[in-house]
C-alpha cells in the first residue's frame, strides 16, 4: 500500500469521536462505574452531540514530514461543519512539497469527507458494539478526572484501533486516544501510532490536536501533525461565512466528489 494511503488511514481512525454537551449527574462517569455503563454513557453523549451540534467553524493547520527523504509540506484550511455531518473545506495557505500536498493532504481531506457518511460513522464510533472495554485506572490532569480504558476491537476492521482512551469523568466525553490501527494496512507497514486530543469549547468537546507517526519499510518514518483552533460553535445561519469561490474548496461529502 502506498505511503499516501497509510497516512490517510491513520487519520481516519480519529473521525467521529467528538463528544456532546456537558453530561448531567445521571450521565457522568462516577467512580466505580461498570464497563457496560461507561460504554453506554459514551454512546449516549455521542448521540447528544449529533443532535445539539448544529454547526461550527474551525481552522486547521496540517504539517507532514518524511525524515528519510527530508520532505515537508504544510497546509492551513478553514472548515465549516453543518448538521448532519456535512463539511466544507477551504484552503487558506499551503507550502512545501507539491507531491505531499496533492497526494497526502488533499487525500486526507477527501477521506474525511467520505467518512462523514452515516455508515462509516457507525463503524468508527467508540461503542460497545465496536470495542471491548477494560478499565485501566483513573488519572487527574489539569484539574479534571479521567477514566482510562484499554480498548480492543471486536472485529479486524481497518477503521478501528486498539489502545487507550481517556474519558472525562464529569462530561462522559472522549478526551484523548492513544492507539494503533487494529489491522496494519500491508506487509510494508512496520508500525502506526497516533495520539488524538480533545478539549472543551463551551459545552462541546472538540478536537484540539492529532499526531500520528507511520513507519514504512521503504519510506521510513513519516509524521503528521494537525492543530485545530478558532472554533465558533452553533452560529445563526446568517453568521456562517461563505467560503471564497476562487479558493480551492472541497464542498460535497459525496464519496464521488473529486479532490481539487
Amino acid at each position: 500500500m502506498r505511503l499516501t494511503a497509510l497516512i490517510v488511514l491513520a487519520c481516519l481512525f480519529l473521525l467521529g469521536h467528538s463528544a456532546g454537551p456537558r453530561a448531567g449527574a445521571e450521565d457522568a462517569l462516577r467512580p466505580g462505574i461498570s464497563v457496560e455503563q461507561a460504554a453506554t454513557r459514551v454512546a449516549e453523549m455521542d448521540r447528544a452531540r449529533l443532535a445539539a451540534l448544529e454547526n461550527y467553524i474551525a481552522t486547521r493547520h496540517y504539517a507532514v514530514h518524511n525524515k528519510r527523504f527530508n520532505k515537508h509540506a504544510e497546509m492551513t484550511v478553514r472548515m465549516i461543519y453543518r448538521i448532519p455531518g456535512k463539511k466544507e473545506f477551504e484552503v487558506i495557505s499551503e507550502s512545501g512539497s507539491s507531491w505531499i500536498r496533492k497526494h497526502v493532504l488533499r487525500k486526507m481531506i477527501q477521506a474525511e469527507l467520505e467518512a462523514g457518511d452515516g455508515a462509516m460513522r457507525d463503524q468508527t464510533r467508540i461503542t460497545a458494539d465496536n470495542y471491548q472495554f477494560r478499565p485501566a485506572g483513573m488519572v487527574q490532569e489539569a484539574g479534571r478526572s479521567f477514566h482510562v480504558f484499554e480498548l480492543t476491537p471486536r472485529a479486524a476492521n481497518k477503521y478501528l484501533f486498539r489502545g487507550r482512551v481517556w474519558l472525562d469523568a464529569e462530561d462522559a466525553a472522549v478526551a484523548r486516544i492513544d492507539a494503533s490501527p487494529a489491522v496494519l494496512p500491508s506487509f510494508w507497514t512496520r508500525d502506526v501510532r497516533f495520539v488524538h486530543r480533545y478539549d472543551k469549547h463551551g459545552e462541546f468537546w472538540l478536537p484540539t490536536s492529532n499526531h500520528s507517526e507511520t513507519q514504512v519499510r521503504i519510506f521510513g518514518t513519516t509524521t503528521v501533525h494537525i492543530d485545530y483552533f478558532g472554533y465558533r460553535v452553533n452560529l445563526p445561519p446568517n453568521e456562517i461565512p461563505k467560503l471564497n469561490e476562487r479558493a480551492q474548496v472541497v464542498r460535497d461529502s459525496n464519496p464521488g466528489t473529486p479532490t481539487p
